[in-house]
């Protein structure tokens, strides 16, 4: 088909082999990039490219092999000129608008935004149907939806699933990416806090026999110790979906490295949507049934449980101070505040931090911050990097 294009791509560095370069062409061969240049765009990146730090070389090799074909994306010029220059609106917030988009599947929100832009041939601003800004449509930008699509403008509230028109990637240099083998050596650390056992000393203190030999005059000096046993009990409460999809790759490395993991005694994972509320999901997709009561947790799990909560805190005030009959009824009964709840699992367990995977250091005025600065005054937050999980770890495992 277009081999010079492999060839383009090698030539910076890009290393495809040819098992992904026929995946590609297997994928084309199937229509899935739905006859669509920014389809075809995105199914290449996702076949050939294996790291967020490559994101540029494949934009730049990109563009230059495919200059000369008119980009006709899906977004029109005119509408993203005024898009990408949101109108100041008043506020609007609509709570019966929002659970309705709520309600929305992502399916049905895409196949909106076809039908609004084959309707659409003007600016709308503060509404809750076309495309447009300050309003609860699901498309458009600046607006107070809980979810739906980014058509131009930046992000302000992190609740877009996905963002249209938007090509370009940046800030993913190597020393900013994790790998799932830096967490593991981090949790490797909880070892040390684990109890030592009666049994025989028949484990190399390694630390120990270079202190004594030192001390020998660098004649070997063997030393031994008992083995530990794991006795650190760990319970995750892992926030999922909404503004939590944007560090869904960064959790994912920290949850298989603790997955891996041999060095709990036992290990128990729940999820939450924004905030804990009376009941716990036992899945990542948050879905109907599956939970569990947060009391019944409560009463079943001892108060020595390591608590371990993955959230980038940012959530509506109303979700964390208001009673949980403001969201979604069909998950939760109503009874106390988000920040009731937090502050109940707090209560119980007598060691528990917050790691946070989003910025920590939001401007005045930024919507996120309030309910960002109200956990961070109840709870010892650390981000969530290598540095910032070893560190939640040591204050995780100190005596009260």
């Amino acid at each position: 088909m277009f081999d010079s294009f492999l060839y383009l791509l090698r030539g910076k560095g890009l290393d495809v082999s040819l098992n992904e370069w026929i995946v590609l062409n297997e994928a084309l061969d199937k229509g899935l990039a739905y006859s669509s240049f920014t389809g075809f765009y995105y199914l290449c990146r996702s076949v050939l490219i294996k790291s967020e730090t490559d994101f540029d070389k494949f934009d730049a090799a990109f563009l230059e092999y495919f200059k000369d074909i008119e980009f006709g994306g899906e977004i029109p010029k005119e509408l993203m000129d005024w898009l990408n220059n949101p109108k100041e609106t008043p506020g609007n917030y609509d709570e019966d608008m929002a659970k309705y988009n709520m309600s929305l599947d992502y399916q049905r929100i895409e196949k909106m935004l076809e039908e609004r832009l084959a309707e659409q041939d003007s600016e709308h601003n503060g509404g809750k149907y076309w495309v447009g800004t300050g309003g609860m449509s699901v498309f458009g930008n600046n607006g107070k939806s809980p979810k739906g699509i980014r058509v131009g403008g930046e992000s302000m509230y992190k609740s877009a699933f996905r963002v249209a028109g938007e090509r370009h990637f940046k800030d993913f240099s190597e020393d900013k990416i994790i790998d799932s083998r830096q967490f593991q050596m981090a949790f490797r650390k909880l070892r040390q806090y684990s109890t030592r056992t009666d049994a025989p000393k028949d484990e190399l203190n390694l630390d120990e026999t270079i202190e004594e030999t030192g001390n020998n005059a660098g004649r070997l000096k063997i030393v031994y110790d008992r083995p530990r046993r794991n006795t650190v009990k760990v319970l995750m409460l892992i926030d999922s979906g909404g503004s939590m999809d944007y560090y869904r790759n960064l959790c994912g490395k920290l949850f298989m490295a603790v997955r891996k993991s041999n060095h709990f005694k036992d290990l128990k994972i729940y999820y939450f949507h924004n905030s804990i509320y009376e009941r716990l999901y036992t899945d990542a997709s948050c879905m109907p049934g599956r939970w569990v009561e947060t009391d019944t947790l409560l009463r079943t799990l001892s108060s020595d449980y390591k608590v371990i909560i993955v959230g980038d805190a940012a959530m509506a005030p109303y979700e964390l101070l208001g009673s949980s009959s403001y969201l979604y009824s069909y998950s939760q009964m109503g009874e106390g505040s988000g920040m009731d709840w937090f502050k109940k699992v707090k209560g119980h367990f007598k060691h528990i931090v917050w790691l946070n995977p989003a910025s920590m250091n939001y401007s005045p005025g930024n919507y996120w911050k309030e309910t960002l600065g109200i956990l961070m005054d109840e709870f010892d937050m650390y981000p969530l990097s290598v540095n910032g999980l070893e560190e939640a770890l040591k204050k995780l495992m100190v005596a009260k």
